[in-house]
């Protein structure tokens, strides 16, 4: 499981998942951001990204979320 940010250094959450991609199409990717509109939501998970969490968040939700990844 791999828990990354849309907002990076360097490259942003989007090109990160892309290349991850590239190398391993299975490992589950838990992207965090303060993106919420349903476009970017939708070009998240066209990147590859399993799950999406909006900033803030309670940590139960990440809980939840990172359960959800693993149990499935």
């Amino acid at each position: 499981l791999v828990i990354t940010d849309w907002n990076m250094p360097v490259m942003n959450g989007l090109e990160f998942v892309t290349q991850l991609r590239v190398l391993n199409s299975d490992l589950p990717v838990l992207m965090l951001t303060t993106n919420a509109s349903d476009k970017d939501v939708i070009q998240a998970l066209k990147a590859g990204v399993t799950n999406y969490i909006v900033k803030p968040f309670a940590p139960n939700t990440l809980k939840e979320k990172v359960i959800a990844i693993l149990d499935a």
